[in-house]
């Protein structure tokens, strides 16, 4: 695989790049990472999305002084647009994939703006007749993908200008909304590839909907985090690591190493402090912000899994995501990121098993996840 934009060879295990960073042995295999990722990360977002728009106040009246704790509370887990983006991401590296599998030199930027121009008409929108009109496909023709759940402006606007975003060409040039930190965990899944790439893959995956900087060095800095993840680093090195790449990524990565190094500031300062830090909604906004942008976002998460950080991969997953998603801010988005890390740090053995049952779009979640590890392997 890439250089991306150019061929993205095959990335199967029985065949790897040897020139690029390989995963440790340790730990969970690939597979159960990236399953642990995706549903994790469809769990987290549905956590948060049943209390999105609500105020900490108004979830504390409702669920208790707790806030949302169990996602048995919710009447009907649903995922929101953050992983129906998600999806179509891991539809479009699939199908680059398959296309390399095949021998075929695979655009991978092409292949995920089809992707997400057939999320596009899912959500009710006409595309104009400067865009392609991709065949539809098993997931863009799923019925319940076409819930339309509080989709970012940005993504919509980008998609419907009918023009191929680029970072030389940008769509949205002011945008940096978490549209697009939110759907970049599968880069980051992608093994026998050079983290570096799949970054850059990840922010030129970006400006296919928002043009401005720090959404491309938010969506990076998340495919770098899980990728290293994924290749057998802790959660604090992969960070750290991170937060290194960004520092040498210049002035457009400024926001957000300033919002990744204040995320780790206040985890190490919080677990120094208590043992297991107070759920406290009003103290997170004042520090991290409330997640509606894509660095915040990514730092929120970042913060929900390093400050409760247990052992027990279960217990880490669901205290983070409950502090993830009990706040004013955007709560879907900061709950599905810190899932994503999570459940590719700890692999599926992170899952609540009842919570993952309970999701109503769980078997199109799994599908489109064996798609992808069936493309990994070198189907087609």
């Amino acid at each position: 695989m890439p250089s991306p934009g150019g061929d993205l060879h095959t990335a199967s295990p029985t065949a790897p790049d040897h020139t690029s960073d390989e995963p440790s042995v340790t730990g969970p295999d690939h597979a159960d990472r990236v399953r642990g990722s995706i549903l994790a990360g469809a769990v987290g977002d549905a956590l948060g999305y049943a209390v999105e728009f609500s105020s900490w106040q108004q979830i504390s009246e409702r669920y208790g002084t707790g806030g949302l704790t169990d996602l048995a509370a919710v009447a009907e887990p649903v995922i929101s647009d953050d992983t129906q983006l998600t999806l179509f991401t891991l539809e479009g590296l699939t199908e680059a994939l398959r296309w390399a599998n095949e021998g075929s030199a695979a655009d991978e930027l092409a292949c995920l703006w089809l992707a997400y121009l057939r999320w596009y008409r899912t959500q009710g929108e006409l595309l104009p007749d400067a865009a392609p009109q991709p065949p539809a496909t098993r997931l863009e023709s799923e019925p319940s993908m076409r819930h339309r759940r509080a989709p970012g402006g940005a993504c919509l606007s980008g998609l419907g200008t009918g023009a191929m975003g680029t970072a030389e060409r940008p769509v949205n040039p002011d945008s940096k909304g978490c549209g697009t930190v939110m759907r970049s965990a599968p880069f980051g899944l992608v093994p026998h590839v050079a983290v570096e790439d799949m970054v850059r893959l990840a922010a030129r995956g970006s400006a296919l909907t928002h043009g401005h900087p720090t959404a491309g060095a938010a969506a990076g800095a998340f495919a770098g985090i899980v990728a290293r993840i994924v290749r057998g680093q802790s959660l604090a090195d992969a960070v750290r690591e991170t937060l290194t790449s960004l520092a040498d990524a210049g002035e457009d990565a400024v926001e957000m190493r300033a919002a990744l190094a204040g995320a780790v500031e206040a985890a190490v300062a919080d677990r120094a402090d208590h043992d297991a830090v107070p759920l406290d909604p009003a103290r997170l906004a004042a520090r991290l912000g409330g997640g509606w942008v894509a660095e915040e976002a990514l730092a929120i998460a970042v913060y929900c899994a390093l400050v409760d950080a247990d052992e027990d991969p279960r217990l880490h997953l669901r205290r983070a995501l409950v502090r993830a998603a009990n706040h004013d801010g955007d709560s879907d988005s900061t709950a599905a990121i810190a899932g994503n890390i999570i459940g590719a740090l700890h692999g599926t053995a992170a899952l609540d098993q009842d919570w993952v049952g309970r999701l109503v779009e769980r078997d199109v979640v799994e599908r489109e996840v064996a798609a992808f590890l069936d493309a990994v392997a070198g189907g087609r």
